[in-house]
C-alpha cells in the first residue's frame, strides 16, 4: 500500500517528491514506489456561497438577512476544480492506504487540508508532517516523525470557527451596508475594528490644537545643558518669560550639583517572529507587511535559507541547540563571517532569551536553516530581509551591551539645566550591527523633541565644579499631534489588542488598502473618504478592538482544548442578528466621496473615481449602466496653437475634443473632417466597430463609416 501525500502548494509538492524519491510526474501529481504526492492551489475547498442554500440570496436583499444555515456547508471552488477532481482520485485510489497531510504546520493548512478530506470523503487513517523548515534534512526528519492526525484536531475546530465566524459575520454586515446604503460597503470581525483605531487616530489628529513653545540650551563651552523646569518639562509656553530666562542665563556662572553615573547592561534583542520582522523591515526598508510576507515566503520555500515564517514565537527549543552551530556554518560567509566565525570557535553561551520551551507553542522564532546561502541568488528584497534575520540570530550568542549613563545637573542663577551622556564600556551584541542599533519604539504618539542630547560625548564633569555660561540658545517649536499609523506601529496596535494571528494581518491592511477605505500616503496609513463614513454607520462594538480581541482568545483557547466551538459559534450568531438589525434601523445617510466631475455619456449620471491596478478608472454607479473608462491621461499628437505642448485628448457629451493643460485652449477632435492623426482613426474605428454588426474586416470601410456617422 502507498502513502498519499498533500502539500499546499505544487513547488512544496515537488520538493517532497524529490527527497522521498517520487520521479513519475502525472498531471497533478507525482507518484513513487512508496509515496504519491499530489498538492492544492491554496483553498481547493471553500465555505458554500448563500445562493449555494438558497438561489434567492443570488440578490441582496435587506430582508433576508441576516442569513444564518444551521450547518455550514462546503463547495468546490471553481477556479480550482479541476486540481480537486485529481486530489479526489488518488483519496479514491485502492492501493493507497494512508493519508499524510504535509498542508503548512499551522492553523488555515490544517483548515484547507480537512477540508478537503471531508469533500473527498477520506475515512481511512492520516497522519500529519509538522515541520518549521523546508530543507531536504527538515523533510527527511519530518517523514521519519509523522504525528497522529487527531493531534490536530482541537487545532483544525479553532480554525473552522475562525472561518464560520467570518462568513457570519462579514457576509450578513457586508450584505446590509452595501443594500442599506446603495454603495459596496465593506466589514468584518477584524478589519474593521482596525479601521477603526486608524479612524481614532484620525480624529485625535483632527482635533489637536497645536501651541508655539520655546526651548533654551546653554553652551558651556565643552558640552551644552538644557534648561528644564520644576516639573521636568523644558518646553516654555510663554514667549516673553522665555526671552526673560534667556537673558539671565547669558553671562552667568554655575555649578555642577550632581552628576550621576549609571552603569546600563543591554541584553541582545529576542529573535524575530512574524510581526517583529514585518515592523523591522516597515521600518527600515518601508515594507509593506504583505511584502515581507511574500519575500519571506520565498526565501523560506523557494531558497530554503529560514524557518517557518508565519510564526508567532521570538524563542527557539532546547531540542534546537545541537543545530545551532551548524546553522552558524551556514551563514559565515561574506559579510556575516567576521561576526560568526568567532561564535563557532567556543561553546555558544545560550541563555533563556534564545531557548525556552514555554514560550513556542506551534513554531520557534524565525532564523537561518542549515542550508549555505549564496548571496548572488538573492535580489534586493530578498537580501535586504535575509540580512535582518541573520543578524539578529548571531546577535543571540553575543554578550550584552555594556555602557555607562551619565546625568548632569547644573545649577545657573537658581535654574536647573541637564544634560545626558554615554560612554561605551563594550559594545556586545552592537558590534553585530556596525554599533549602530538605533532604538526605535513603537509609540505611536509623537513626543516633541527638547533638545536634549542623551547620547552626548561628555568631558569628565566633577560635582561642585564651576562653569560659565558662553552664549544661549533659544530655540522654538510647536506641539505636534500624534503621528498617523505606519504599517509597523499598526501592526503592533493589532498585536497588542490581539485583532488577527500574524498570518492574517498584512491580509487585513491589504484588505483595507483595496476596499478603499484607507489609502497609502508615503509609510502613514490614511483614512479615505469611504472609511470615515464606514465607520460611522457600523455598530460601536464593531468599531472598538475588544470585542475582536476576545473572540481571538476564544478561539486560541478552542486550538489548546480549553474551550468548545458551539458556545463560541452561537455568540457568532447572535451578533451578526444584532449587527444587521442595527443597520436595518439606522438613520445615517452615506454619501459617496468619490464622486467626479465627469458624466457618463450612456446615461448622463456623474461618474466615481475609483483605484485600480492600472491606475484611476471613472466607473458609472448606475447597476443598469457598465460603463467604465480610464483616468489616465490620455496625449493626442495635435499640439497647442499657443504653446506647442502636446494636448489631452476628453471625451464630453459632444464626443472626443483636445485641451491643453497648459493654458486651457480647446480644440474638437477633426472638426475640419480632412484629418485624423493614428490615435483618434484607431480610437474611431474601435467606437464604431462596437455599436454596429459585424461588417467585414476591411479598415477602410470601417474608418468611412465611422467618419459618416460622425459627421453627418
Amino acid at each position: 500500500m502507498k502513502s498519499l501525500v498533500l502539500a499546499e502548494k505544487p513547488s512544496v509538492a515537488r520538493e517532497i517528491a524529490r527527497v522521498m524519491g517520487s520521479r513519475d510526474k502525472h498531471k497533478g501529481y507525482i507518484e513513487g514506489p512508496k509515496y504519491i504526492v499530489t498538492w492544492a492551489l491554496g483553498h481547493l475547498v471553500g465555505l458554500a456561497e448563500p445562493e449555494d442554500y438558497d438561489n434567492k440570496y443570488a440578490t441582496w436583499n435587506l430582508e433576508d438577512l441576516p442569513i444564518l444555515p444551521d450547518s455550514m456547508k462546503l463547495k468546490v471552488l471553481r477556479e480550482s476544480a479541476q486540481q480537486f477532481k485529481v486530489v479526489q482520485q488518488q483519496l479514491r485510489r485502492q492501493d493507497v492506504g494512508e493519508l499524510i497531510v504535509a498542508t503548512d504546520a499551522a492553523r488555515e493548512g490544517e483548515l484547507l487540508a480537512r477540508w478537503i478530506m471531508k469533500m473527498g470523503k477520506w475515512n481511512k487513517p492520516f497522519k500529519r508532517l509538522w515541520i518549521s523548515s523546508q530543507t531536504d534534512k527538515a523533510i527527511k526528519e519530518g517523514f521519519a516523525s509523522l504525528k497522529p492526525g487527531n493531534q490536530f484536531d482541537r487545532l483544525y475546530e479553532s480554525a473552522r470557527c475562525r472561518a464560520e465566524a467570518d462568513w457570519m459575520i462579514g457576509l450578513n454586515v457586508t450584505r446590509a451596508l452595501t443594500v442599506k446604503f446603495g454603495a459596496q460597503l465593506s466589514a468584518g470581525r477584524v478589519q474593521t475594528p482596525t479601521l477603526g483605531m486608524i479612524m481614532d487616530r484620525e480624529n485625535e489628529i483632527v482635533n489637536f490644537r497645536s501651541e508655539e513653545y520655546d526651548t533654551i540650551k546653554a553652551d558651556f563651552g565643552g558640552f551644552a545643558a538644557v534648561w528644564r523646569g520644576n516639573n521636568g518639562d523644558a518646553r516654555i509656553f510663554d514667549k516673553s518669560a522665555a526671552e526673560a530666562l534667556k537673558r539671565k542665563l547669558d553671562g552667568s556662572s554655575g555649578r555642577i550639583v550632581k552628576v550621576k553615573k549609571t552603569e546600563k547592561v543591554e541584553p541582545h534583542p529576542l529573535a524575530y517572529d512574524l510581526t517583529e520582522l514585518q515592523r523591522d523591515a516597515n521600518r527600515r526598508f518601508g515594507f509593506s507587511a504583505k511584502q515581507t510576507s511574500g519575500v519571506l515566503q520565498r526565501l523560506y520555500e523557494q531558497h530554503k535559507l529560514v524557518t517557518y515564517p508565519r510564526t508567532d514565537s521570538r524563542y527557539l527549543t532546547s531540542d534546537m541547540t545541537g543545530t545551532l552551530k551548524e546553522r552558524l556554518e551556514s551563514v559565515a560567509i561574506g559579510p556575516y563571517a567576521s561576526l560568526a566565525r568567532p561564535l563557532l570557535r567556543k561553546n555558544l553561551n545560550i541563555t533563556k532569551r534564545v531557548v525556552d520551551d514555554s514560550k513556542v507553542s506551534d513554531h520557534h522564532a524565525i532564523i537561518p536553516t542549515e542550508e549555505t546561502v549564496l548571496l548572488n541568488q538573492l535580489n534586493t528584497e530578498e537580501r535586504k530581509l535575509y540580512d535582518l534575520i541573520v543578524r539578529r540570530f548571531i546577535s543571540l550568542f553575543y554578550p550584552p551591551a555594556r555602557y555607562d549613563a551619565v546625568a548632569v545637573t547644573i545649577d545657573v542663577e537658581g535654574e536647573s539645566l541637564h544634560v545626558k551622556g554615554t560612554t561605551i564600556k563594550e559594545s556586545g551584541w552592537r558590534e553585530v550591527y556596525g554599533g549602530d542599533v538605533s532604538d526605535e519604539s513603537d509609540e505611536d504618539s509623537s513626543s516633541d523633541t527638547d533638545g536634549e542630547e542623551s547620547g552626548a560625548q561628555l568631558p569628565v564633569l566633577n560635582e561642585g565644579e564651576a562653569v560659565k555660561v558662553q552664549r544661549v540658545i533659544m530655540q522654538g517649536g510647536r506641539t505636534l499631534p500624534p503621528k498617523r499609523y505606519t504599517e509597523a506601529t499598526l501592526l503592533s496596535q493589532m498585536e497588542k489588542h490581539g485583532l488577527g494571528t500574524p498570518a492574517t494581518r498584512a491580509d487585513i491592511i491589504e484588505k483595507l488598502v483595496n476596499s478603499d477605505t484607507i489609502e497609502r500616503q508615503g509609510n502613514a496609513l490614511h483614512p479615505t473618504g469611504k472609511g470615515k463614513q464606514l465607520i460611522g454607520l457600523v455598530a460601536p462594538e464593531l468599531r472598538t478592538p475588544q470585542l475582536t480581541a476576545k473572540w481571538e482568545a476564544e478561539l486560541e483557547k478552542i486550538a489548546r482544548g480549553q474551550g468548545q466551538p458551539e458556545p463560541f459559534l452561537k455568540g457568532i450568531r447572535g451578533m451578526s442578528k444584532e449587527l444587521v438589525a442595527g443597520v436595518k434601523n439606522s438613520k445615517a445617510d452615506y454619501k459617496p466621496h468619490n464622486v467626479s466631475n465627469s458624466h457618463c455619456p450612456d446615461c448622463g449620471t456623474r461618474l466615481l473615481e475609483k483605484k485600480g491596478k492600472r491606475g484611476k478608472m471613472l466607473v458609472c454607479p448606475s447597476e443598469d449602466c457598465g460603463y467604465r473608462r480610464s483616468d489616465e491621461k490620455r496625449l493626442s499628437n495635435r499640439r497647442c496653437p499657443q504653446c506647442h505642448k502636446k494636448m489631452e485628448m476628453k471625451e464630453g457629451k459632444a464626443g472626443l475634443y483636445v485641451q491643453c493643460l497648459s493654458c486651457g485652449i480647446t480644440e474638437t477632435v477633426n472638426k475640419d473632417s480632412k484629418h485624423v492623426n493614428k490615435r483618434e482613426e484607431r480610437k474611431l474605428v474601435q467606437q464604431y466597430a462596437k455599436k454596429q454588426e459585424p461588417m467585414g474586416s476591411n479598415l477602410g470601410e470601417l474608418l468611412k463609416a465611422a467618419m459618416e456617422k460622425k459627421n453627418g
